[in-house]
């Protein structure tokens, strides 16, 4: 079993999707099975993102797998959670995220040193296809790079 402090969950499509331009740290409102199952590490970021409605914001399509001993308590693994950001933040990522071309996107999850789940979100830009190839070629460099000093 995994131990809380090395629960690092992320969205690793978002960085080579997107062009992450600020993060913010949020704190995310949970039922207990679901807590119990982002300890064990049942959870992912694919295919998730962020949006604001009513001045609160709200992560869609995060899945929390089913707590196996839970029972007629159990949750649903999809459903949209609030997160947690002071008014300040949510005002500034509503103003920033209505611009053209930005989106709210998921970064990572982890359990804090409390252990409490939070969720770091990116205020990102879509990176066109020419960008992404040139993620790709700075990758490969990189990995170039540090092949040739191990030997």
């Amino acid at each position: 079993m995994k131990f809380e402090k090395d629960i690092n969950i992320k969205n690793r499509r978002a960085t080579f999707d997107y062009a992450i331009v600020e993060t913010y740290t949020a704190g995310i409102v949970l039922t207990g099975t679901e807590i119990k199952s982002i300890r064990m590490g049942k959870a992912s970021l694919v295919d998730t993102y962020c949006y604001i409605h009513n001045g609160e914001v709200w992560v869609k399509n995060m899945n929390i797998a089913e707590y196996f001993y839970g029972t007629y308590n159990n949750h649903s693994a999809r459903r949209d959670r609030k997160l947690l950001l002071q008014r300040k933040e949510i005002r500034r990522l509503e103003r920033d995220s209505q611009q053209a071309g930005f989106t709210l996107v998921p970064l990572r999850l982890f359990i804090n040193e409390r252990g409490l789940a939070k969720l770091v979100i990116g205020l990102a830009r879509g990176k066109k296809e020419y960008d992404k190839r040139q993620t790709l070629k700075e990758r490969d460099d990189a990995r170039a790079i540090a092949r040739a000093f191990q030997k």
